[in-house]
């Protein structure tokens, strides 16, 4: 989670799946955050990938919702979640690798 200005506010991790070529995470993430700072926050989803213990981790991927949304989808998704009031709203992104 980041701030308006780019300096984060939280951060959680999901288990490590290993040795699954395509893993599915069916984790949820809580973050505290107070409604008048909605529209000023993004929230950061990055996947990355360790394939050894001797390489470093590699991004395959992200995608952002809230104020710095990577695309019209996540902006939809963000104001839904906005809109939930607490229920929880699922949606599947398309990575970006840039």
């Amino acid at each position: 989670m980041l701030d308006s200005k780019g300096k984060e506010m939280s951060k959680c991790k999901t288990a490590v799946c290993r040795g699954q070529p395509s893993p599915t995470y069916k984790e949820t993430f809580v973050f505290q955050v107070a409604l008048f700072q909605l529209s000023e926050v993004s929230l950061v989803l990055s996947v990355f990938c360790r394939r050894s213990s001797m390489k470093p981790r590699e991004r395959l991927g992200w995608v952002s919702l809230g104020l710095n949304s990577t695309g019209e989808e996540q902006q939809t998704h963000w104001a839904e979640m906005k809109d939930a009031e607490g229920q929880q709203v699922c949606h599947w992104h398309t990575l970006s690798d840039t």
